[in-house]
């Protein structure tokens, strides 16, 4: 028997005047302090796959990778059983008391719903020589501060 549980969006992405979290009011006492960390780690909710097909497909084609495919669980693909996504943010300003995050990049859509921040913390969010996927050769080790457009309107 599968268990149900209840995710609550605590805001959603936007990027009208740039990129940023607008979280919702009760929410916001959780952003003290967020502003000392130059890193976030952001799970979203990829909306616009939340349905039964996007849901049952467990293998797909890689988009950066062409003629590989793979299993959803080797890839960031946003088909998913559960379809949550997570992206790794630099946080340009906080602003608490308005509920904004502003962020050099994110790669979700206008109005996703975000499910969660996190601060990155180097000694548990990072290893010293990851062994990654053959299609992955050629990309940076880093992530540039700015950001690479993951996603581009």
């Amino acid at each position: 028997m599968t268990a149900t549980r209840e995710l609550r969006p605590i805001g959603h992405v936007r990027r009208e005047g740039g990129i940023h979290l607008e979280i919702d009011e009760p929410y916001r006492p959780g952003l003290a302090k967020v502003e000392l960390f130059e890193y976030a780690i952001v799970l979203w909710w990829v909306d616009g796959h939340d349905n039964e097909e996007s849901r049952s497909i467990m293998q797909t084609e890689l988009p950066y990778a062409p003629g590989v495919t793979a299993g959803v669980f080797a890839c960031r693909s946003e088909y998913r059983p559960n379809p949550i996504g997570m992206t790794v943010c630099r946080i340009e300003k906080v602003e608490e008391e308005l509920g904004l995050v502003w962020l050099s990049d994110i790669d979700a859509f206008e109005d996703s719903p975000v499910l969660d921040i996190k601060p990155y913390i180097p000694v548990v969010d990072r290893v010293r020589s990851p062994r990654v996927a053959s299609w992955l050769d050629g990309w940076p080790d880093w992530m540039p501060a700015e950001g690479i457009g993951l996603y581009e309107e």
